[in-house]
């Protein structure tokens, strides 16, 4: 059986590179023509006009240069940067610089893991940005290849996600497993509260008793229910359906914060998922939310528009039209947290 997925021995082999690199390398090859080239990695306008993006990725793309002769230079991952600094200068995010024709190959690649990863870290951030310090957990793999599952709940994690859902995910950022319940578990044992209380019964004591709570009735109803049948030892309730109300999400989380209140459950925490979205995750948690589970959303987060270009032949700059040549180097301002590139050579700036 196999997946359509390319291996990590494939993408090494440059594989899942597009054809004009590999005939470019054999051209060059055959001329002979071996240029020491300096390219460097940097933003077009970002997906919906967000004003800013956070890179992440570039544990893979160390991974995929690992034992080639060249030398590779990235801000840090996690990154929040400006596709332009604050003259208008396109901020080089990675350099890379050897023999072109030894690392030609994986530019496609390297664009695919910077690209994917830091459109779904930065839809995290812009959400955590959104909710402070609330809970986020990414709950969006089954949107997904499941071979991608680790990048994606990774990508999150960096973009400020408390957890993630998935076995893997969560071993690749060093967590446990974050969750709740399915309906399916609900509609098996027959009830809610045969299912609450099955939860309750068999679950080790550190996983939170969190009642999925829109299966048969009316949410506020099942809310009640679930007070009622574990008491104290609820430790939050999860509406999954919005839909079920027209949209008024909000109100909804009004009306459950209302009545476990009044009957006791001020220490239930209220979860959200289902359609949660940078759009509409700030009413929510004005409405009462304490925690959210976010899928499609993040999983389908718009990639940043990245691209590599060569600056610089055997020490010279070059550049294509619209490109600045050269080697630079970003700057950062401590106090306004701007970004400055300026050429290589040039010594440490003030803030413009």
């Amino acid at each position: 059986m196999k997946f359509n997925l390319a291996s990590p021995e494939e993408i090494k082999k440059g594989l899942t590179t597009d054809i004009y690199f590999v005939r470019t390398k054999e051209i060059l090859e055959q001329k002979g023509v071996k240029v020491r080239a300096l390219a460097e990695v940097t933003s077009g306008r970002l997906p919906r006009n967000w004003p800013w993006a956070v890179l992440c990725g570039t544990d893979e793309v160390a991974a995929l240069f690992e034992g080639l002769p060249v030398d590779v230079y990235s801000l840090p991952e996690g990154t929040i940067f400006t596709p332009e600094d604050l003259r208008g200068v396109r901020v080089p995010l990675l350099t890379i610089e050897g023999i072109y024709t030894d690392y030609c190959l994986y530019e496609t690649p390297m664009l695919g893991f910077l690209c994917h990863a830091s459109g779904v870290a930065t839809k995290a951030a812009r959400m955590r940005k959104l909710v402070g310090k609330k809970l986020l957990i990414a709950f969006g793999i089954r949107r997904a290849h499941p071979g991608i599952s680790p990048m994606l709940d990774r990508a999150t994690y960096i973009g400020g996600f408390d957890g993630v859902s998935s076995l893997l995910g969560a071993k690749t950022i060093g967590k446990e497993p974050m969750g709740t319940m399915p309906h399916a578990l609900i509609i098996s044992l027959g009830s809610q509260q045969k299912a609450w209380k099955a939860f309750d019964e068999l679950m080790p004591e550190g996983v939170p008793r969190i009642a999925l709570i829109d299966t048969y009735y009316d949410e506020k109803a099942e809310a009640i229910m679930a007070l009622e049948t574990l008491g104290k030892r609820l430790y939050g309730v999860r509406l999954d359906t919005p839909s079920s109300r027209k949209g008024n999400f909000a109100e909804l989380i009004r009306e459950v914060r209302w009545e476990l209140d009044l009957r006791g459950g001020k220490h239930v925490k209220i979860v959200v998922s289902g359609g949660v979205d940078d759009t509409n995750i700030k009413e929510l948690s004005e409405a009462g939310a304490d925690a959210f589970g976010v899928g499609t959303s993040i999983t389908n987060a718009p990639v940043l528009d990245l691209a590599m270009d060569i600056v610089e032949i055997e020490g010279k700059p070059v550049a294509k039209r619209g490109k600045l040549g050269g080697r630079k180097r970003v700057w950062r301002c401590e106090a306004c947290l701007g970004m400055l590139v300026l050429p290589h050579a040039e010594s440490q700036p003030s803030c413009p």
